[in-house]
């Protein structure tokens, strides 16, 4: 019989079996998620991250036998529209994950019902636009188009017909597009460094633009650029490339997945034989790389290649200070207090906190580190029924931020910082800590 003591071994995660006809099969998930759901119950220790687990305790608590057995199957899927997969029960709360006996996975098995409402057509046209990051910012990329859709999406009357229309809140910050996108501005962009080789770093960059970083803030893909040939590491645009998938991931469309992972995986693998490591700047998409893909795909050996040579940019920077080539320690600038959100698909990484790390190199800088989820997800913040719930879940490091009253704000992810923003409700703007990066060695104005 299983005991309840935790389990003290390093987690470990299986593959994930989404092509067999079990992974679809409805009774046998109800089954699953009723077993876990109620070592959830008893456990509760991930009550304050997400809205899934207080939903999972409020429907137990309301129920006539105040255990899993006395909700209603149907209601299970209130917890699963709750969850957007930030990972961080699995990593920092649950002690009954791999290799423990239970086989606890709530972030997989969220996934796995994601997939099945999926086949079964239950997906809102809405959330299929949300997801649709390369089509969506190819269309408001267009020039005149481009200024259309970013002025409507600060318009207030437009904005509520947009949540009448798509269900899209109207108080959430939506993501500027450019007609003028990172990928344009950097075409023939030829480094002139040459850098050596460490024992984990190739010393040549391929740079993965991401779709995000691409169409809405193409200053983050520029000051990648920035900062790293500061450090004398060559950067080079990856040939081609279109959204990593971790927005359909999230929406449980699989197969779409497995479509952009067939279209990237063979160019940045080619990268890689060429002898290129590869960075990108959205802590997500370095996640889909580094953990989701090869857990879906864990006999692809290109994805393997790539898994292994895929890098966060502030983890690339601090292994090579580490391994002997010394990071430009020459500052132009000061930073002051920076009040710095780590963001949860940076956290699961496992790497240690090696932006605040790099930021602390800065003379007279002090960095005010803060370890909550910012709620945002990419697309949960923005939708009608998910956005006040974000914001509660946000409201801890808004409450930080405003306490510590910094020079700057800042989060590995562009969009939790604009979450944060937004819960501000003032003038001030989030900085990017490769911005930040930036102006501290003068490349960028304050």
């Amino acid at each position: 019989m299983a005991t309840r003591e935790g389990n003290l071994e390093a987690p470990t995660r299986h593959p994930l079996d989404w092509k067999s006809e079990s992974f679809y099969n409805e009774d046998s998930l109800y089954k699953e998620l009723e077993r876990v759901y109620d070592i959830c119950h008893g456990c509760r220790r991930c009550v304050s991250l997400c809205d899934s687990f207080p939903t999972l305790f409020d429907l137990v608590d309301e129920s006539e036998t105040f255990e899993v057995d006395g909700v209603a199957k149907e209601d299970y899927w209130k917890v699963v529209d709750q969850c957007y997969l930030c990972d961080m029960c699995y990593v920092t709360k649950c002690p009954y994950v791999p290799p423990h006996e239970w086989n606890v996975d709530f972030p997989h098995l969220m996934l796995r019902a994601k997939a099945i409402k999926h086949q079964k057509g239950e997906v809102k046209t809405r959330d299929k636009i949300l997801s649709a990051t390369d089509k969506v910012g190819q269309l408001a990329g267009i020039p005149v188009v481009a200024h259309v859709v970013n002025a409507a999406n600060k318009n207030p009357l437009m904005r509520k017909g947009l949540e009448k229309v798509l269900g899209v809140h109207p108080d959430a910050i939506l993501p500027e597009y450019h007609s003028n996108p990172a990928r344009k501005r950097l075409a023939g962009h030829v480094s002139e460094y040459q850098a050596e080789a460490t024992k984990t770093t190739q010393g040549k960059v391929a740079l993965y633009a991401t779709c995000y970083g691409n169409r809405n803030e193409p200053h983050l893909v520029e000051d990648l650029v920035k900062v790293f040939e500061h450090n004398k590491i060559p950067v080079t645009l990856v040939e081609k490339e279109q959204c990593c998938g971790m927005p359909k991931l999230e929406l449980g469309d699989l197969n779409a997945v497995e479509a952009a992972k067939n279209a990237n995986i063979p160019v940045l693998a080619k990268m890689v034989d060429e002898g290129y490591d590869i960075v990108a700047p959205v802590p997500s998409c370095v996640l889909m790389y580094k953990q989701e893909l090869p857990l879906m795909f864990p006999d692809d050996a290109d994805v393997v290649k790539v898994q292994q040579a895929m890098f966060d940019p502030f983890e690339y920077l601090m292994l090579r200070d580490k391994e002997g080539t010394k990071l430009n320690m020459d500052f132009e600038n000061t930073l002051g207090k920076i009040s710095y959100h780590a963001a949860c698909h940076l956290r699961v990484q496992k790497m240690g906190l090696k932006t605040r790390d790099l930021l602390n190199k800065i003379p007279e800088t002090e960095i005010s580190v803060i370890e909550r989820c910012s709620g945002h997800d990419g697309t949960y913040a923005v939708k009608s029924e998910f956005h006040d719930k974000s914001m509660k879940i946000c409201r801890p490091v808004i409450s930080k931020v405003k306490k510590a009253e910094s020079d700057y704000y800042s989060s590995d992810c562009p969009m939790a910082g604009h979450q944060i923003s937004n819960g501000l409700k003032d003038d001030s703007v989030p900085h990017h800590p490769l911005t930040l990066l930036s102006i501290a060695y003068g490349l960028d104005k304050k």
